[in-house]
C-alpha cells in the first residue's frame, strides 16, 4: 500500500486507488489547491517531493512544458500529473499554502463556489479603447471637469458596448477593457463575439464625435480615441474579495489586444484588429490597411488590419431572385457618406426602372 505524508499539514493518508497525487489529496480531504481543476493549466496544485520520488510517475508533456516554463528543479511536481506507482511512502510540501485556501476548498468540495470563480478557460473577443493625448487635454481642464468629462465618455461606451453583449472588465484611468462572448447565446458562432466587439468599437468611435461639439463649444477641445480587438483563449475567473469578486480575463490574449490598440499611434491609426480577429469576420469587416508590425514586449512580426467599417447585412427578397444590402452603418466619415449616396442613387435608378 502507498502511503503519502503531506506537509505542513502532517498528515499520513493512503493512496488507495488514486491515480494521481491530487486525486489522493482530494479524497483525503487535503486543502490542495488547483485553480485549472487539475488540468496543468496552472501550477497552483505543485508539491515538493522530499521522499519517495521513486513513486512518481514520468513527467507528462504537459508537467515537462510548465516545469521548463517556471523552471521548476526536479523534485517539483504537478499534483495533477504526477501518477503514482508501487509501494511503500511519499513525502510532499504542498507549495500553495494561502490562509483561505482551506474555506475554499472546502466551499468548492461541497458545491458553493461556482466554476467561474476558480477559473475558466474561453476564447473571447478582446477590445482596448484609450484616449489619445488625455494628459493634454486634461491639463487644459480643472480637475473637476476632467471627471465630469470622463463619467460622460465612459458612461457613453458602457451603453454602446453593452448593446452589442460586452462588459466592461476595466478602467485604467483614461482606458477601458471590454470583453465579448464571455457568455455567448446557445448556438451562437464563435466569430460572433469578434463581429460584436467591432461592430461595438465603431459605435464608440461615432459616439465620441457625437460628444465632440459640445466639448469643443465648452471647453474648447475634443476627444479621440484609439481601439484594438483581438480574439483568443483567456481564463475567465473572479478576483478580489470572495464576498464581492470581479470577474476578469488574464492571459497572453488580453496582453496581445492592449498592445494592438497602443499600436495605433505609431501606425497613424484609429482602429485596428489582428489577425486572428479578422479571420472570424473576413467577409464582413472593411478594411482600409493591413500592417507587418513589431509589438513592444511580443516577439516576431503581427499582422494587423485598419477598420473603418463593417459591411451590411444581406437581405434576400421572397422569391430569392435578388439578393440586397442595406446602406451601410458602421463606415467612418466621409467613406460613410459617399457609400451612402451611391447606394441612394442606385435605388432611385433601379427604383425608376
Amino acid at each position: 500500500m502507498l502511503q503519502i505524508y503531506y506537509l505542513p499539514d502532517g498528515r499520513l493518508v493512503e493512496a488507495g486507488e488514486a491515480f494521481t497525487l491530487l486525486d489522493a489529496s482530494l479524497e483525503a480531504g487535503i486543502p490542495h489547491t488547483h485553480i485549472c481543476g487539475g488540468n496543468a493549466r496552472c501550477s497552483t496544485c505543485r508539491v515538493m517531493v522530499t521522499e519517495g520520488q521513486e513513486h512518481c510517475g514520468t513527467q507528462t508533456i504537459a508537467e515537462q512544458e510548465m516545469a521548463r516554463r517556471l523552471g521548476f528543479p526536479d523534485s517539483v511536481r504537478l499534483a495533477c500529473q504526477t501518477k503514482l506507482a508501487g509501494s511503500g511512502k511519499i513525502s510532499v510540501r504542498r507549495l500553495s499554502l494561502e490562509v483561505e485556501e482551506s474555506t475554499q476548498f472546502f466551499d468548492q468540495a461541497i458545491g458553493k463556489l461556482t466554476p467561474g470563480f476558480m477559473g475558466q478557460e474561453k476564447e473571447i473577443a478582446i477590445l482596448f479603447a484609450d484616449i489619445r493625448g488625455f494628459t493634454s487635454f486634461s491639463e487644459a481642464l480643472l480637475p473637476y471637469d476632467v471627471i465630469y468629462v470622463l463619467n460622460r465618455y465612459f458612461r457613453r461606451m458602457a451603453q454602446v458596448i453593452g448593446s452589442y453583449g460586452g462588459t466592461i472588465n476595466v478602467y485604467m484611468g483614461d482606458g477601458l477593457m471590454a470583453l465579448f462572448g464571455v457568455e455567448p447565446a446557445e448556438g451562437q458562432p464563435p466569430g460572433k463575439a469578434v463581429e460584436q466587439a467591432i461592430r461595438a468599437g465603431l459605435d464608440m468611435l461615432e459616439a465620441v464625435e457625437d460628444m465632440n461639439p459640445s466639448l469643443e463649444s465648452f471647453y474648447n477641445q475634443r476627444l479621440r480615441i484609439g481601439i484594438g480587438v483581438h480574439y483568443g483563449w483567456t481564463v475567465i475567473g473572479t478576483i478580489g474579495d470572495p464576498k464581492n469578486p470581479n470577474m476578469t480575463a488574464i492571459g497572453d490574449a488580453v496582453n496581445l489586444a492592449s498592445r494592438i490598440e497602443a499600436a495605433n499611434k505609431p501606425l497613424g491609426t484609429t482602429f485596428l484588429i489582428s489577425e486572428d480577429a479578422y479571420q472570424q469576420v473576413d467577409n464582413q469587416v472593411l478594411v482600409k490597411q493591413q500592417f507587418q508590425t513589431q509589438l513592444p514586449g511580443k516577439s516576431g512580426e503581427y499582422c494587423l488590419y485598419e477598420v473603418v467599417g463593417m459591411a451590411p447585412p444581406v437581405r434576400v427578397s421572397r422569391d430569392k431572385s435578388l439578393v440586397q444590402r442595406e446602406p451601410i452603418a458602421h463606415v467612418d466619415g466621409h467613406l460613410k457618406r459617399i457609400i451612402n449616396k451611391l447606394w441612394q442613387a442606385l435605388k432611385n435608378a433601379f427604383g425608376a426602372a
